[in-house]
């Protein structure tokens, strides 16, 4: 094996690993002599060093670990904390749409609804702080319950739920009418 693909595969090692490694599992798994991979390793540290890389080698103990140069750790903090952009999918648009006007409303209600299971549409309106959990049903099995935070209201740009838009009679009943045609189409299609 030539130096050029070792070094690839050293380098391809250390970042998939993400910890310290001694030289010589690595050389084991390469089939090459420690000292052989050690130099390689170290020439690798070295010349990234005079590069002003990005990320660096750094030995531990007699091991060896990829990690990010110090340098650049301001710009990941930067990073870090840029808000992530958060995608409804009309699947949780859906789901949230009936939270919003049914809350408080546990997950099998929700189903009832949808017909379909709703479990990683909660979860996910939950990790978008828009769903929160806001106690147990007092029936068998204590449900949880589930509403809208301050952040849904922040986000859809009211003050209160009271606020949300009511569906007119034409839109209530425009949704029957597809609620019917999709329940022929199922009964149609068995």
């Amino acid at each position: 094996m030539d130096r050029k693909h070792a070094e690839a595969i050293i380098e391809g090692i250390l970042f998939t690993f993400g910890e310290a490694l001694e030289p010589q599992r690595i050389a084991k798994a390469l089939e090459m002599e420690t000292k052989e991979v050690k130099e390689i390793i170290l020439d690798m540290k070295n010349r990234w060093e005079e590069e002003g890389r990005g990320v660096q080698i750094v030995e531990l103990d007699g091991a060896f670990q990829m990690c990010t140069s110090a340098d650049i750790y301001d710009y990941l903090i930067r990073i870090a904390k840029q808000p992530r952009k958060q995608i409804l999918t009309d699947v949780l648009l859906e789901t949230l749409s009936i939270i919003a006007y049914k809350q408080p409303i546990t997950k099998s209600e929700i189903e009832k609804i949808r017909g379909v299971s709703c479990d990683h549409a909660v979860s996910k309106l939950v990790e978008y702080s828009l769903v929160t959990e806001l106690g147990r049903l007092d029936a068998p099995g204590r449900p949880m319950l589930f509403g809208t935070t301050e952040e849904f209201l922040r986000s859809f740009g009211v003050s209160s739920i009271d606020e949300l838009p009511t569906p007119s009679q034409d839109m209530v009943d425009e949704f029957k009418q597809q609620a019917e045609q999709e329940i022929k189409l199922d009964v149609g299609g068995e």
